[in-house]
């Protein structure tokens, strides 16, 4: 299962293909899109498919290590799963194909707050290698406890998203009735009897919810009601101050995820923090938001001795994970293709997709004649100045 790869669908495009094939259209529309008009995420794939790589071909090389030490351990590839909230309503039970795939092929997978899985259920199936990524909860009281079961459940590494201070305007979304509250209209139940295995699968894994938010959540609460429990108590707004406490309380790595101008960077080492992660939401927050490309090299540039640089938002493909590393991430992490494999393969889909990523990028680094990560950003093709 480790070797797992299908060469029939070698690429996020093939994959994504087959998932939207497999996946009803609500539940694909919520994977794929973007806010308003989704500008945001051409600008995204634009950006890092224009980034070049010069290769070096006569000098000796013999083969290439992508492998990364990160936080004192040493991970079998430069990237990890990014968190993607209700993963289970994309693929029944993604949360937890995704996160034993990290663990047996050694890399990350990060849990988002609004997953569809329990952080005690992924710390456990992932046997403690899994990230955390919290929202941080406005209501103190939720936030300590929140903090004393990742802890318990043995979280190393704790990533806190700021860039939500809203919900997005998600066109898609409100039209298929998945805007907060959700709703099942008769279109989507059409759609859900047309995807037999999605609508068997997800039978047995039973309804998609906020499995970790569930015990904060008032019994009995109307569903019109949800949209503003978790505007008040979960998803907020999170400056400086409100990043102090959980500094003070988390003494394991802290990344700060969804930083997007050199003066967040600079206050985030001024916390303490021990990474960031460049990223505009995926695209999923604000359409006229700058792509991660540039504003990752100019933050690598200038504090890339001084804190772990991180990133995410449109990338699909080792090549664009080259990409990212040459123009100075020193990590990077994928969600929408992880998921695209999942829903096209099913419980083999994390595994196929970890190791697609990983064959494509070895080949660009032979290609490239790069030893080892750290070495791609001198095969970064500069634009000219003139």
């Amino acid at each position: 299962m480790k070797e797992f790869f299908d060469p029939r669908l070698p690429d996020s495009a093939s994959l994504r293909q087959r998932a939207s094939q497999r996946i009803p259209a609500f539940a694909f529309d919520y994977l794929e899109g973007g806010c308003h008009e989704e500008f945001g995420l051409q600008r995204n794939r634009q950006d890092i498919q224009n980034v070049q790589l010069r290769s070096q071909l006569l000098k000796p090389f013999d083969k290439s290590d992508i492998s990364v030490e990160l936080f004192g351990h040493k991970y079998d590839a430069p990237f990890g799963i990014a968190p993607i909230g209700l993963q289970g309503l994309m693929w029944p039970k993604a949360p937890e194909i995704l996160a034993k795939a990290a663990a047996d092929l050694n890399i990350p997978y990060v849990l988002s707050t609004v997953s569809s899985s329990s952080l005690e259920t992924i710390a456990e199936i992932s046997e403690g290698k899994a990230w955390y990524q919290l929202y941080n909860p406005t209501d103190s009281t939720i936030r300590e406890d929140l903090l004393n079961r990742i802890k318990h459940a043995g979280y190393k590494v704790l990533v806190v998203t700021v860039d939500v201070p809203t919900f997005g305007y998600r066109p898609r979304d409100m039209k298929n009735g998945l805007a907060m509250p959700p709703k099942m209209t008769i279109s989507n139940i059409i759609q859900m009897l047309a995807r037999p295995r999605w609508l068997w699968e997800t039978s047995l894994a039973g309804k998609p919810e906020m499995q970790t938010l569930k015990p904060y959540m008032p019994k009995g609460m109307p569903n019109d009601q949800l949209a503003a429990f978790m505007n008040k108590t979960v998803m907020g707004r999170v400056d400086i101050e409100g990043l102090k406490p959980i500094r003070d309380f988390w003494q394991g790595p802290l990344v700060i995820k969804g930083l997007i101008n050199q003066e967040d960077v600079a206050a985030a080492i001024s916390l303490g923090a021990d990474a960031v992660v460049m990223s505009n939401h995926g695209a999923r927050q604000l359409d006229v938001g700058e792509s991660p490309v540039q504003p990752l090299q100019k933050a690598a540039d200038k504090y890339g001795k001084d804190i772990k640089i991180f990133m995410d938002s449109g990338l699909r493909s080792g090549t664009n994970i080259a990409s990212a590393l040459a123009c100075g991430a020193d990590f990077t992490f994928l969600g929408r293709p992880f998921v695209y494999s999942v829903g096209a393969l099913g419980q083999k889909g994390g595994v196929h997709m970890i190791n697609c990523l990983k064959i494509q990028l070895e080949q660009v680094m032979n290609q490239l004649g790069c030893a080892k990560i750290a070495d791609l950003p001198q095969f970064l093709v500069k634009p000219n100045k003139d």
